[in-house]
């Protein structure tokens, strides 16, 4: 058997080698012709598994590293009889701790949503409760903020509408879909944005695909004290150098970058390897060395300074980013 994994997935190495042909690839190596006699993959976000990359192989099994899954064709794997799966949850903690690091680096730069917060005032507004959004109402509850809810799948919540109109921080934690009765592609859009209050607060730790960037970039030129944070981009590695100018917070796709959620995703990709497979239940050992770690106080600010130097060097430092 042989499995082909992204390099970056780390703890990884040396644990299924016992029981199968393993090979490491950096993501733009996954093509037609390297996956071609392979049995598994298991990959980030920046392998695109579609017709172009498995048709003709011998894969039958697709783990992602990641919650996110838009980047795996789940149509064409199911009808060429491809197993996938991805990681709910694994990093939910991390990303959770990303808003909650996100709104106190905009309070310290707006007395107006610090006094809020002080005074109990302050209405965050969730739209998506799945793992991620469930942790982040529980940092709201022990914050004290008020909290609004959207989650139509769920049957949770008021409607998107009247969550953007009365929140004064709203933090969106969906999937990227284009289909189906709930889409969320370009959820926040140049039809419902100008409902946001002048001075809230947009936290966008999703996908890039879930906010129309032109509206958004339109709105902060229109509205003034409007506050926006931004880890997840459309055009990823690319990004839209006009927004973040205007954003108060850039990141390059790290919320979820955790030595909790990355030690989570690989256990959960070797789970399903092993149970696929039928192989003996595989693991990380429980006396790893933590990887290089950020700092505890003021780590946003030091990846927004770092992102802002050099942000066409996206990929890179996400790379060599140090885990939280």
């Amino acid at each position: 058997m042989l499995v082909l994994i992204d390099r970056h997935i780390p703890y990884i190495k040396g644990i299924i080698e016992p029981y199968a042909e393993v090979r490491y690839l950096e993501p733009q190596a996954f093509t037609n012709e390297s996956v071609k006699c392979a049995d598994a993959l298991i990959i980030r976000t920046r392998t695109r598994c579609d017709r172009l990359l498995l048709d003709g192989s011998s894969v039958r099994f697709i783990a992602t590293a990641t919650i996110g899954y838009d980047h795996i064709d789940t149509d064409y794997c199911r009808s060429a009889g491809i197993f996938w799966t991805n990681c709910p949850g694994c990093n939910a903690q991390g990303v959770s701790d990303y808003v909650e690091a996100a709104i106190d680096a905009v309070m310290k730069r707006d007395e107006n949503l610090c006094s809020m917060s002080k005074n109990g005032d302050l209405t965050l507004g969730v739209v998506g409760v799945g793992h991620v959004g469930e942790r982040v109402v529980e940092m709201a509850q022990r914050r004290g903020f008020r909290l609004l809810l959207n989650d139509p799948p769920k049957g949770v919540g008021i409607d998107l509408d009247h969550l953007l109109a009365q929140s004064d921080v709203i933090t969106f934690h969906t999937p990227l879909t284009k289909e189906g009765d709930y889409p969320t592609w370009h959820l926040l859009n140049s039809g419902n944005i100008g409902l946001v209050k002048d001075g809230a607060l947009i936290i966008n730790a999703a996908r890039g695909g879930v906010i129309d960037e032109e509206a958004l970039l339109s709105a902060l030129e229109r509205k003034s004290g409007l506050r926006v944070a931004i880890d997840t981009w459309e055009g990823e590695p690319d990004v839209n150098l006009a927004l973040m100018q205007k954003a108060n917070i850039a990141t390059y796709h790290i919320a979820g970058y955790t030595q909790q959620g990355k030690v989570n995703a690989t256990n959960m990709c070797l789970a399903a390897l092993s149970k696929y497979f039928q192989l003996p239940a595989l693991s990380i050992p429980k006396n790893i060395l933590p990887l290089q770690l950020q700092p505890e106080r003021d780590w946003i600010e030091h990846v927004d300074n770092e992102f802002r130097q050099a942000p066409r060097l996206f990929e890179e430092l996400r790379q060599r980013y140090k885990l939280r």
